[in-house]
């Protein structure tokens, strides 16, 4: 168990056009491995969640996008770090993508992929909480914005 604690508190966006899902790969810091991410990222000081949303969205993938609702809360300890993250997770729909811009350095590329994509590529997912949070998507769980209460 981590002694890194109160847990990290996190963002993800799911985006989805036309039946695919927008997902970021990266290179994990800790194992070297090219991994799929849900565009996702740290609160920053002074920041609501919504708005960490879409910074990290746009910053990950050079995407715009609109907050529909929210899909859940998860709470998470890595087992590669052993450090504990509280994580938000958004579902939103894409508004512009902004090519000018310079994606995030960590992150490699963007792909728009389909379910069974998505699946054939299980194994290489950040955490289960990438596959778990489509999963969520998919099911039509939506909570309301208003539902968190940002005061």
């Amino acid at each position: 168990m981590s002694t890194d604690w109160p847990p990290h508190v996190t963002v993800a966006t799911v985006v989805e056009r036309d039946g695919r899902y927008l997902l970021v790969e990266e290179r994990d810091k800790v194992t070297g491995d090219l991994v799929f991410n849900q565009p996702a990222g740290h609160l920053e000081p002074g920041e609501t969640l919504f708005d960490a949303a879409r910074r990290e969205t746009l910053e990950e993938s050079g995407w715009e996008v609109e907050l529909l609702g929210l899909l859940g809360w998860a709470l998470y300890t890595a087992p590669s770090n052993g450090v504990t993250y509280y994580r938000s997770t958004f579902i939103a729909r894409p508004l512009h993508q902004r090519s000018e811009l310079a994606l995030d350095p960590d992150i490699l590329r963007t792909h728009w992929l389909d379910y069974g994509e998505i699946l054939a590529n299980s194994a290489r997912m950040r955490s289960p909480l990438v596959l778990a949070a489509i999963e969520q998507a998919r099911s039509g769980t939506r909570y309301p914005l208003d539902a968190l209460q940002h005061l």
